[in-house]
């Protein structure tokens, strides 16, 4: 395997590696969150980790978001949950298309991170992984109204380590919205964009 991720089943052991071959490997961590009480995305029963959009517009900038429901502020890189059973690119596809409305072409595969909660180190309990996708056609607009995007922010890719500080200092307290504490929350959003501005950097 050229990606070896082993708490994973073969099968989806077997797609990141080829996704590894063909747009390139990964980055890959495995990050500790410090708390022991899961919350959205990590609590939902119908994924077991998700895709992030690493997106491109046709002006050079990467593309944020925020939900209606976020706290003030917390612009960051568009995600989407892989169903049980769903292959990876056919959730990243579909998710960018829910989400932008915008036409992509892949290209690299950017990096695979696991997290583990400070109750149970041993085994992870969510992935994230990401990838850099080039606009192509279509106008920008949130497709799926379930997903509460209130608004879309443009940044330059040198902005990502301040984007994520930004999340890590979110305020600690409990929202209904994601069943979980929003600083908790914010330390997990700040990990993929470190990464992806770790595995970028060289690449710009």
């Amino acid at each position: 395997m050229v990606l070896m991720i082993p708490t994973l089943p073969h099968e989806i052991q077997d797609e990141l590696d080829r996704l590894a071959q063909r747009y390139d490997q990964p980055l890959v961590r495995s990050i500790e969150l410090n708390t022991a009480h899961p919350f959205d995305p990590i609590n939902k029963s119908d994924r077991y980790g998700e895709v992030c959009m690493v997106l491109r517009r046709k002006n050079g900038r990467l593309l944020l978001m925020k939900k209606t429901f976020y706290p003030e502020g917390a612009y960051r890189l568009l995600t989407g949950g892989i169903q049980h059973g769903e292959g990876i690119q056919h959730a990243l596809l579909r998710e960018v298309h829910e989400e932008t409305g915008l036409n992509v072409e892949i290209e690299s595969f950017l990096a695979a991170l696991d997290y583990r909660l400070q109750s149970d180190l041993s085994r992870p309990v969510f992935y994230s992984f990401a990838f850099f996708l080039n606009e192509v056609s279509g106008e920008l607009g949130a497709l799926d109204a379930d997903e509460k995007v209130e608004n879309f922010l443009e940044i330059d890719a040198s902005e990502l380590p301040l984007r994520a500080g930004y999340l890590e200092q979110i305020g600690s307290h409990y929202s209904h919205e994601i069943a979980g504490n929003w600083h908790d929350w914010g330390i997990f959003r700040a990990a993929i964009h470190y990464a992806v501005w770790d595995a970028l950097r060289n690449q710009l």
